[in-house]
């Protein structure tokens, strides 16, 4: 197939086009630069349309992403953007990257399935990703949920680990708390998937295999002990503070305990091929 991957340049994006380029589809690359494969044409999705001439599919990962509330550059690119990437790619199969950021907050005393309430995000990302994959189910796209993507190169989970360590320690806010963590090959593999196999539309959530705890995987990945300070504390420094180091979304990545329910793609076979090992990624 000729298959459009949008984001391609983006750390999910590249490795998705990768994966697809080599399973044997022709790779068609759309964003501002160039992907790791195939063909570039160039698209703002904050701005116009993409070409999608000759495209067979289209995996779209491209997005406006981080913890900055407010900012128009989210809506511009994940709901504006994702509109006239819906509107491009009529009659075409979509596989559409959503985010496990839409779900309303927690926290999370069961797994998280499918059909559990989006609305009330605390962060633009959150609210505009909700509002974009709205667009995406209503048009027919498959949905994938993935929450906190890591892995080589990651320009996201890592750095706002990192935010927590001070005087060589790990400070957390509250006690630890089991979590859900998606490989980006795994989701790699869900899109290649879910295209290949013809997933029925709708939303999937994507994650590793096994339930981490939040503790074992900031020791593992920092190399930090952990301290754990009162969650009330780090949500007024979070709301009083205009600094992004500590956010009130940090705060509740943080703290909401939240585990994805991931039998309806495995209803469909799909086998998630990755985890963080306990001594890293």
């Amino acid at each position: 197939m000729r298959v459009a991957v949008t984001g391609a340049s983006g750390f999910c994006g590249s490795a998705v086009a990768r994966l697809a380029a080599a399973t044997g589809d022709e790779v068609i690359c759309c964003g501002r630069r160039p992907g790791p494969v195939g063909e570039h044409r160039r698209w703002d999705a904050a701005a116009d349309a993409p070409d999608l001439s000759g495209v067979d599919a289209v995996i779209h990962l491209a997005a406006a992403v981080g913890d900055a509330s407010g900012d128009p550059v989210f809506r511009a690119v994940n709901v504006d953007g994702a509109r006239r990437l819906l509107d491009a790619a009529r009659g075409q199969p979509v596989i559409w990257v959503s985010s496990a950021s839409v779900y309303s907050p927690g926290p999370y005393p069961e797994p998280v399935r499918e059909d559990h309430p989006t609305g009330g995000q605390r962060s633009a990302y959150g609210r505009t990703k909700a509002a974009g994959e709205a667009l995406a189910i209503e048009a027919g796209a498959v949905v994938l949920r993935p929450r906190a993507v890591y892995g080589p190169g990651d320009p996201h989970l890592l750095p706002r680990l990192s935010r927590v360590v001070r005087g060589g320690r790990a400070w957390l806010p509250g006690p630890d708390v089991p979590m859900s963590l998606t490989a980006v090959g795994t989701l790699a593999q869900a899109c290649v998937a879910a295209l290949r196999d013809g997933w029925p539309a709708g939303p999937y959530n994507i994650a590793d295999p096994v339930v981490y705890r939040r503790d074992d995987v900031v020791r593992a990945v920092l190399g930090a002990p952990v301290r754990h300070v009162p969650v009330a504390l780090a949500k007024a420094v979070a709301t009083a503070s205009r600094s992004r180091v500590l956010t009130r979304y940090a705060v509740d990545q943080l703290t909401d305990g939240m585990v994805l329910e991931t039998s309806k793609a495995a209803a469909l076979g799909f086998r998630p091929p990755s985890s963080l090992r306990p001594d890293g990624v």
